[in-house]
Formats: structure tokens, C-alpha cells, sequence
């Protein structure tokens, strides 16, 4: 498929969707979130990992609020439940790993769209900020399940009260991202980061986001049960019998993925 607003290339197994809009922080547009939608689900086909990343200065800034010609008509819930939604649900459900690498600003819905990953990797000149109080409105695209969970009802609190910046470092010592990584290193290592993972078991990867997932919601005894039951399933894979195997012969497994 050819996208407007997007670049996406495949290279050793690892999906790279750019979000290509610089001149305006890569703003999201209806026309971007349904192409963010595609791109993560078909990616989520045939990749082993998927990695967003922003073209330019920004990661992404959030809502373009002159997406409509007159912002003030902007249906927010409509948009929320019809675009966000479903662009979220694609990072989220996911199959195999998502990474967010932000190289700079991630404001508004841009900073929940990162948050929406399973593995946020920052430069440190990089910064989230919830700036929705800045315009009378509230965090949303997941910013206020994720935040709580991430890094603490007070930060979370906070940051979304305040609408003050976060730098990489602090959403780091946080809890609410992966790592921070010097701005000199970061596209080599999120890259390798993403190698890594592209080389790795990825039905086992698949059913720990399934898991970790479900804890947000689950008692210890439901959480157990699928434990039980997603190891059960793993521990039938090649990939397991290669990984012992490995460990056994003391060398790299070769997982196959799924």
C-alpha cells in the first residue's frame, strides 16, 4: 500500500513505520491514523517486530487541530472512539513486539501514541508532555489507563494537571518508558534493540504481551491460570526445544519465530 503520511520499510524482520509529516511535527490527521492502523496490522502479518519512529525534530505532537476547518467542530468523542481507538487497538494487539523510538517531542495523543507500544526507547533530548489542560481538556488515546499503571498515581497525577514537560531521563527514572539513551547512540541502539527482538522467539513474545497485558485486570489466581495455560502452548513450540537445546549446547538459538 502507498502512504501520505507514513514511510514503512522492512529490513532482517523489522517493520520501520515513520510517521512523515515534519513540517508540522507529524501532527495526527484522520488520513494518518487510519494509515498508522494499516501499516501496524499488516506489519503485525509479516514482520518480528514493529518499530514507530517520527521523521524530523518531532516524534509526533498529537491532534492536528487544523485537520478540520474550523477546530472548534472537531467532534472529539467520535474521533476518539472511531479513529484513536482503532489505531491503538492495532499497536496494542499487536502479535509480535512494538517499540516506539521517540526522537523528539511527544505531546498530547503523540506521547500516548508512544505510551501505546510495548517498549518506549527515548533519546535524551527527547520529552513527553500532556498538554491537554493547556486547551481545557483531558489526557486521552489511553494516556489515562496507561499513565497510573506506568509510573504511579501521583507522577500520573501530575503530569496530566500541570501539563509540565518530562524529560526522556525523568520518564525513565519514572517507570513510564523503557530507557533513555544518549541522543549520539539512540538510532543505533533502537535499532539494535530491535534486531534483538526480530531474532527472537516470537510466539513467546506474543504471549507475554497477551499476559502482562491481562495483569492489569486479572486476580493472582486468574493470572496464574493463564500463565499455565500460554506456557503450556510455548512449551509445545519449536522454538522452546531449539532454546533448550541451545542452552543444552551452549550456543545462539535459532528461533524460528511464529
Amino acid at each position: 500500500m502507498k502512504y501520505e503520511t507514513l514511510t514503512c520499510a522492512m529490513e532482517d524482520g523489522v517493520a520501520l513505520i515513520t510517521l512523515n509529516r515534519p513540517d508540522v511535527m507529524n501532527a495526527l490527521t484522520t488520513q494518518m491514523r487510519a494509515e498508522i492502523d494499516v501499516a501496524v496490522t499488516h506489519a503485525g502479518k509479516t514482520a518480528r517486530v514493529v518499530v514507530l519512529t517520527g521523521a524530523g525534530r518531532a516524534f509526533c505532537s498529537g491532534q492536528d487541530l487544523g485537520d478540520r476547518a474550523n477546530a472548534a467542530d472537531l467532534n472529539l468523542e467520535r474521533t476518539l472512539r472511531d479513529e484513536y481507538t482503532p489505531m491503538l487497538n492495532a499497536i496494542i494487539d499487536c502479535p509480535v513486539p512494538t517499540i516506539a523510538a521517540v526522537n523528539g517531542a511527544a505531546a498530547g495523543a503523540g506521547a500516548n501514541l508512544a505510551l501505546a507500544c510495548d517498549v518506549v526507547i527515548a533519546s535524551e533530548s527527547a520529552y513527553f508532555l500532556q498538554a491537554f489542560t493547556r486547551i481545557g481538556l483531558i489526557p486521552d488515546a489511553g494516556g489515562t489507563y496507561v499513565m497510573p499503571r506506568a509510573m504511579g498515581m501521583a507522577k500520573a497525577m501530575g503530569a496530566a494537571l500541570f501539563a509540565d514537560k518530562i524529560t526522556a531521563r525523568q520518564a525513565d527514572e519514572w517507570g513510564m518508558i523503557w530507557e533513555a539513551v544518549a541522543d549520539d547512540a539512540f538510532d543505533a541502539h533502537w535499532r539494535g534493540r530491535a534486531a534483538h527482538l526480530a531474532q527472537g522467539p516470537t510466539k513467546a513474545f506474543g504471549a507475554v504481551k497477551r499476559v502482562i497485558r491481562a495483569s492489569w485486570n486479572n486476580d493472582l489466581e486468574t493470572q496464574l491460570t493463564l500463565e499455565a495455560s500460554e506456557q503450556g502452548d510455548c512449551g509445545e513450540s519449536r522454538d522452546f526445544r531449539e532454546g533448550v537445546l541451545a542452552f543444552v549446547e551452549k550456543r545462539k538459538p535459532k528461533f524460528e519465530g511464529r
